[in-house]
């Protein structure tokens, strides 16, 4: 009996994680109502309205491939309006995270921010397997994630972890993307 109700409690965890979002969060008068019903692992639509902006910005509504489970607001290109980052995780228990970001353009509209997938970069990707953590510091984004052994017959914890900082530049065609500028390797404690 106490086995049965330890594995009840233990998903009734994970999937308390991933609750509805409905949250205001601003940067002095500026910022962003985010409103998404996590229901789906696979696919949620998310709505977002601009606070504090100029009356030519509107309400934008999208889909996201899993859930989120947390959204921040920051000034991550330095131009002092507010930007917006989501944190979307895969469905499956290997917690892959990916972030969607969004910057204010002068408090009149607002643009994506692209985040490049971890699996294009051959040095970051090298004993990554998920299970991935955010937080905006700063101005700047930090992921970090337990490191694997890459011997695919026998994936296991290395006891490390890896950290790597991103920041906001401009991209080739005049849009914002998130840039990895910093990484390293510490042991987990």
């Amino acid at each position: 009996m106490l086995l049965f109700i330890g594995i009840i409690s233990f998903g009734t965890t994970i999937n308390a994680q991933f609750r509805k979002i409905d949250t205001t969060m601003k940067i002095g008068k500026a910022g962003y109502k985010v409103i998404c019903s996590n229901k789906s692992e696979t696919k949620n639509s998310v709505s977002i309205t601009p606070i504090g902006f100029q009356n030519s910005a509107r309400d934008v509504m999208f889909e996201v491939k899993g859930r989120i489970l947390k959204a921040e607001v920051d000034d991550l290109n330095n131009d002092v309006f507010p930007d917006l980052v989501l944190y979307v995780y895969e469905p499956g228990d290997k917690g892959k995270g990916n972030v969607v970001g969004i910057s204010s353009i002068n408090n009149e509209t607002f643009a994506p921010i692209s985040f490049p997938d971890i699996v294009n970069d051959p040095k970051l990707r090298i004993g990554y397997a998920g299970f991935d953590s955010f937080l905006l510091m700063e101005g700047t984004l930090m992921r970090r994630f337990p490191v694997y052994t890459t011997d695919s017959s026998d994936i296991k914890p290395t006891g490390m972890m890896r950290q790597i900082q991103y920041k906001v530049l401009k991209d080739e065609k005049e849009g914002l993307k998130f840039k990895p500028v910093r990484s390293y390797e510490y042991a987990k404690q």
